[in-house]
């Protein structure tokens, strides 16, 4: 398959710069009958059912953008990957020429950072302080570089889902972004039931295919955790005729890496899936999830998901109304099985 099909134009003035002021205030395109449908969020119980499970991830996102400055007086910004302890990360470090192994940045006139080994783009960093300190105390949030302005504090909450809970992630899973506590609180009044996995997204969720071959490309590693308890809401879901419907393309990737081994099993580990066309999927029926990034490796698991010509139909739709996309933008609500 050519990544020129996975292509399409966007009007950058459709990219979202901002949160809007009501989480469940955007807008929401359904694609569940072979038509489109279009909606708002706050309306999105109408489209559920009272044996219906919405998984949704819980991770946190940790205020991953750090500054520093080199031996030399130049300024350095340190992107966490990862926290490999409380004092060691995995980490990008932009303007890093010249730097060796052995070397230190410095926070502050208290807090250095040491380069400890480098490994292709990323470095691994031994903080004199816990690291947890030194990113909520100066630690910036980590906006996608498709939104070109400085995060603020509103950032802090906005770019979080409201059900975070487990530090780890350094993007946001964003179509959780759209639910407020009177949405969670709706579900539970419909009796539709939910569950929580964990996968801790990675800054590789915003790296462009480069593969000309799609199956070429190869996922970066996250780390999930999905449970006994959601495995078990999962079969009893399925055994009553419900829907398994994953908020957000992590869900999706999470739940369908755990279905590998042809049984639900709890795991707690890395996941590397990538899914594309021809993909079998074991466990989602049905996903809601934001509008993606063209040539990316989730623009593709949609198109896995309901086959690529929908997916381009419902681009083409949403762009032609003006819907907002990615990270803070609008979000759709699409079933498995129309290809």
């Amino acid at each position: 398959m050519s990544l020129e099909d996975y292509d399409y134009h966007l009007p950058e003035h459709l990219i979202a710069q901002q949160p809007l002021k009501d989480r469940t205030a955007s807008r929401l395109l359904c694609y569940l009958n072979k038509s489109i449908d279009h909606s708002y969020f706050k309306n999105l119980t109408n489209y559920l059912n009272a044996n219906d499970l919405l998984v949704f991830n819980d991770t946190r996102v940790i205020p991953a953008r750090i500054y520093a400055y080199k031996s030399t007086g130049g300024r350095v910004e340190i992107f966490i990957e990862s926290i490999v302890s409380n004092s060691h990360a995995k980490a990008r470090v932009s303007n890093s020429k010249n730097l060796q192994c052995g070397d230190y940045l410095k926070i502050n006139e208290t807090i250095k950072v040491l380069i400890v080994s480098q490994q292709k783009e990323f470095y691994e960093l031994e903080f004199s302080s816990e690291i947890n300190f030194c990113l909520e105390s100066y630690g910036h949030t980590p906006l996608p570089p498709y939104i070109r302005r400085k995060a603020n504090e509103e950032d802090r909450y906005r770019y979080q889902t409201v059900y975070a809970e487990h530090d780890g992630a350094v993007a946001a899973p964003t179509a959780g972004l759209h639910f407020d506590q009177d949405i969670m609180q709706s579900l539970e009044d419909k009796r539709i039931n939910t569950g929580f996995l964990t996968l801790h997204v990675g800054a590789g969720t915003f790296m462009p295919i480069r593969s000309q071959i799609i199956e070429q490309h190869v996922m970066h590693k996250e780390h999930i955790n999905v449970t006994e308890e959601l495995c078990d809401l999962i079969h009893k879901t399925k055994s009553s005729g419900g829907r398994v419907i994953a908020v957000g393309t992590t869900c999706v990737r999470a739940l369908e890496t755990v279905a590998q081994k042809d049984k639900l099993l709890p795991y707690k580990g890395y996941t590397e899936l990538f899914v594309y066309p021809g993909y079998d999927f074991q466990v989602v029926d049905a996903m809601i999830t934001n509008f993606h990034q063209p040539r990316s490796s989730l623009y593709v698991l949609i198109a896995a998901f309901i086959g690529l010509d929908t997916v381009k139909a419902i681009y083409e739709a949403a762009i032609s109304r003006e819907y907002r996309f990615f990270s803070y933008g609008d979000v759709m609500f699409i079933k498995k099985g129309h290809k």
